[in-house]
């Protein structure tokens, strides 16, 4: 790990916390995800090697422990102190992105992390009892990593990269950008399925409960500032 050579502590702090992906992997773990392919999940585009030596580091600056699984393969992450304490930080600086941040280009429309980011935002109290499937296709992304589900059963929710083989409750088929925009909250999600932009095929029932399922992302309620396309079309 290179340093700056300044006893500043925001340099200090900087060394561990500038370094590329590991604010966002202690993130994951303040989001829940205490198991590596958990973690992955939650930074998609990052390679399993490159990984393995972020949580190392992560761990030598006392910011996670890891420990093996009493049963199996694998450890379990979890937050020290000094990590935990990350918390507010870490949603400070997502709050200002939201904000003030550079309007979204291609590259940044990873429709994996997004599922990932609305299989933790479900309203499992407010969808029917047993296990309910929804089928998402959105165009606009590469075709090998355009089709997800997510399954809920009784409140445990999975994201699944291939089909689970059960039977579909809802498929959801949008541009990627366009449903991104709308999870963020540039664009509003109902006005998108009135207008057709976002298709719901399924039970009349099912499809109207919807958006009542899906809380956006924890962000979304914070208007943008910054001029540019996203700030026109709140």
């Amino acid at each position: 790990m290179s340093t700056y050579g300044q006893y500043c502590p925001l340099a200090i702090a900087a060394e561990v916390l500038c370094e590329r992906w590991n604010l966002l992997i202690v993130s994951r773990i303040v989001d829940g995800c205490h198991r590596f392919n958990d973690i992955h999940k939650g930074v998609p585009k990052i390679s399993a090697t490159l990984l393995s030596s972020r949580l190392r580091i992560l761990e030598m600056a006392g910011l996670i422990t890891k420990t093996p699984l009493e049963t199996g393969r694998g450890h379990d992450y979890q937050l020290t102190d000094a990590g935990r304490a990350l918390d507010p930080i870490i949603m400070d600086l997502a709050a200002w992105g939201q904000a003030w941040g550079r309007d979204m280009v291609f590259e940044d429309l990873d429709p994996a992390f997004l599922l990932w980011s609305m299989h933790t935002r479900l309203d499992t109290d407010a969808m029917p009892k047993g296990r309910t499937v929804l089928a998402f296709e959105f165009s606009g992304a590469p075709r090998d990593c355009s089709r997800f589900w997510l399954v809920c059963d009784d409140g445990d929710v999975e994201m699944c990269l291939k089909d689970p083989g059960f039977e579909t409750d809802l498929s959801i088929n949008a541009d990627l950008r366009t449903f991104t925009e709308a999870w963020r909250g540039f664009r509003d999600l109902r006005t998108e399925i009135a207008n057709g932009n976002i298709l719901i095929d399924g039970p009349s029932h099912l499809a109207r409960q919807f958006p009542k399922w899906l809380m956006l992302s924890a962000l979304a309620g914070i208007e943008r500032h910054r001029d540019g396309q996203e700030k026109n079309l709140v």
